[in-house]
């Protein structure tokens, strides 16, 4: 058995160190931002990571990272180190502004909307990006990784004078500690009506024909309970789609949270976080394996 160049090898140790090693705050910064939707005042940008050999003829695999806050508030910060480190890999990696309570007054349903339009966006300039316009991912942490999956599982809810013949769906998702069920079972039921409550619930709108997902979640979450997790699992498996859930033993909620957003955090959980979502991406395509 012949075994790899030293040259290989130590490219892989590198590789492995650049995802994994910590990075300060203030070093993580997006390489352009660009305005991917108006409304009235409210400009909504995406923050761009992008590949250092990034050509605009070429087709990468692009992620678009949605913030937590609880459709309330926010900041695109949160995901810049995951951002960073798939960029570095050969991905183009978005994090997205959507419209949030405090800043905009709006509820969960403008939150889906315009998580929609920023998939559309990037599907729609794919050719100027450098993106391969289906190989979309969708991801996003609590209330974000409610926005990534309703992109995928939500009818309707689309952002008028867009143009519909480009799918505001994701061609696959990665949800970290998603918000998944909006009743009393889980959380979020007091931003709607009453019989609002399952119109944008992921573990009541389930059907078949969704893209291959990955959910992280703490088993000791109690802001998001890890039984929605389970539950939603069960539910898209029953459907025939796949579904891999990743517990986060003994972890609360945003347990997956780089060391430059919470500095508080255990690093052993975002790495596990970051090395089986690169997994994910590898095995679908999305990302070269080393």
């Amino acid at each position: 058995m012949k075994h790899p160049p030293h040259s290989i090898i130590r490219a892989s140790i590198q590789l492995l160190f650049a995802v994994l090693a910590p990075v300060a705050a203030a070093d993580l910064k997006p390489d352009r931002s660009v305005i991917y939707k108006t409304v009235g005042n409210t400009r909504l940008h995406l923050e761009i990571f992008e590949p250092r050999d990034l050509n605009a003829s070429d087709s990468r695999s692009a992620i678009v990272f949605f913030f937590g806050g609880g459709w309330n508030g926010g900041s695109t910060k949160q995901f810049h180190q995951q951002a960073e480190t798939l960029s570095n890999m050969g991905m183009v990696a978005f994090c997205a502004d959507y419209r949030v309570k405090s800043r905009n007054k709006t509820t969960p349903f403008e939150c889906v909307t315009d998580g929609k339009s920023a998939i559309r966006w990037v599907r729609e300039h794919a050719a100027e990006l450098g993106v391969d316009p289906n190989k979309i991912v969708a991801s996003g942490g609590s209330a974000g990784g409610h926005v990534a999956i309703c992109t995928d599982l939500i009818t309707g809810y689309e952002e008028k004078g867009e143009n519909p013949e480009v799918s505001s769906r994701p061609n696959a998702t990665i949800l970290y500690n998603p918000v998944i069920d909006t009743t009393r079972k889980g959380y979020g039921a007091a931003r709607f009506d009453a019989d609002q409550q399952t119109t944008l619930s992921p573990c009541h709108q389930v059907k078949e024909g969704l893209a291959p997902t990955i959910v992280f979640h703490g088993t000791k979450d109690t802001t998001v309970p890890f039984e929605n997790a389970e539950r939603f699992t069960e539910l898209m498996k029953k459907h025939g789609n796949e579904c891999t859930l990743v517990p986060i033993v003994g972890k609360g909620h945003g347990s997956f949270n780089s060391l430059a957003f919470r500095p508080k955090n255990d690093k052993a959980d975002y790495d596990l976080t970051m090395t089986r979502s690169i997994d994910f991406l590898r095995s679908h395509g999305y990302l070269e394996n080393p």
